[in-house]
């Protein structure tokens, strides 16, 4: 979903992207004020849902340089309709560092709302809120009213929004970081189910929402899960080592070959010293016979950026770099002459992530006795 999306401009390491779909909202909102008061009006509803969504923006900066001071990266902020997504590596594991990027984000946008309350000359309390909600007044004040909105409604403790993850920090105080993550994830799921509901009654982006946090929550738990599990084993544990791999001599019409023979959906390209050069995967073969034929030599279309880890590398840490490096395979080679000894895909993870999660559930179980 990310590669549909458009590089906008970029701060320091951090890109902003935006979705194509974000057009589409514009589109509508443009239709609706238009059919309401003309051109004009649709003119003014695209301003100002753009400069209302260049305050999301700073929004999400707010996290962004708040992790920063921990040391967390941030590739890329994703514009989408519902609001914005800033992709971290990773969040901080301390509650209150948690505790801090997450309000960050709001805290931007009570610092834009006072700042526009005072140049308006408006006194800030809740009624003149009501008052730039209701009344046609100006950009500046709807953009004011707007932005509390936002504060109020990204503190509403629905994880892994930003009040949902100042809850799951409070919580990991007291009983930890996994368990507080399922907790927090049950309880957004549940206020995804009312948001849900509401949005029936008539507004469409309460249901979009409540989608994006029902499953956002989901994989946050399953996340935890994975680190979970990936602390407790190393790379051997998870490589896969049963497979056919390709010489550095083959052609794209001998990897769709194989690709009919075997179950594998990727394929090491290795050199004569058995050493990883690339790896061809199912989507790659298939565009490249459509585009250019099967004569092609694999070298000129494998993805060559693979990682590299010993076979006794922490899977955690396995599961980090391929985050970081968003790659879908890490290699693991031998320590001295660099040889394959196998690979591991995201798809392999999650299998050991299920079967020991099965297994954990089973050995968890009561049992009854026969007697």
């Amino acid at each position: 979903m990310l590669g549909w999306s458009i590089t906008l401009f970029r701060v320091g390491e951090t890109q902003v992207r935006l979705h194509p779909t974000f057009f589409l909202l514009l589109a509508v909102v443009g239709l609706t004020e238009g059919l309401r008061g003309g051109a004009s009006a649709a003119l003014y509803g695209v301003v100002f849902v753009s400069i209302l969504f260049l305050c999301v923006v700073l929004h999400e900066f707010g996290h962004v340089f708040a992790a920063r001071r921990y040391g967390i990266k941030t590739p890329d902020v994703t514009l989408w309709p519902f609001g914005g997504v800033a992709s971290m590596e990773s969040m901080p594991e301390k509650p209150a560092q948690e505790i801090i990027v997450a309000l960050a984000g709001p805290a931007v946008n009570v610092v834009i709302a006072v700042a526009l309350t005072v140049i308006l000359g408006v006194r800030f309390d809740l009624s003149q809120v009501a008052q730039f909600e209701l009344a046609q007044s100006t950009m500046l004040a709807q953009v004011a009213a707007a932005n509390i909105a936002l504060v109020v409604f990204n503190l509403i403790p629905a994880f892994p929004m930003d009040g949902g993850r100042v809850l799951r920090a409070l919580l990991a105080i007291r009983m930890g970081l996994t368990r507080a993550t399922r907790i927090a994830a049950t309880i957004g799921q549940a206020i995804a189910v009312v948001l849900g509901i509401l949005g029936l009654f008539g507004n469409p982006m309460l249901i979009i929402i409540a989608i994006f946090i029902f499953l956002a929550a989901s994989g946050e738990a399953g996340f935890m899960q994975a680190r979970d599990v990936a602390r407790a084993h190393v790379a051997r544990d998870a490589m896969i080592t049963a497979y056919v791999a390709l010489p550095v001599t083959a052609t794209v019409d001998a990897a769709a070959r194989q690709l009919l023979a075997t179950t594998q959906q990727e394929f090491p390209v290795v050199d004569g010293a058995g050493r990883l050069r690339g790896m061809v995967t199912r989507d790659g073969i298939v565009a490249q016979l459509s585009a250019h034929g099967g004569a092609v030599p694999v070298l000129d279309m494998m993805v060559q950026e693979v990682p590299s880890v010993a076979p006794n590398t922490s899977l955690e840490q396995v599961f980090t770099i391929m985050q970081k490096s968003r790659s879908r395979f890490m290699a693991v080679a031998d320590t001295v002459d660099q040889r394959l000894l196998g690979y591991i895909s995201q798809e392999n993870i999650a299998e050991l992530i299920m079967i020991r999660a099965s297994q954990a559930q089973w050995a968890a179980a009561p049992r009854t006795s026969r007697t």
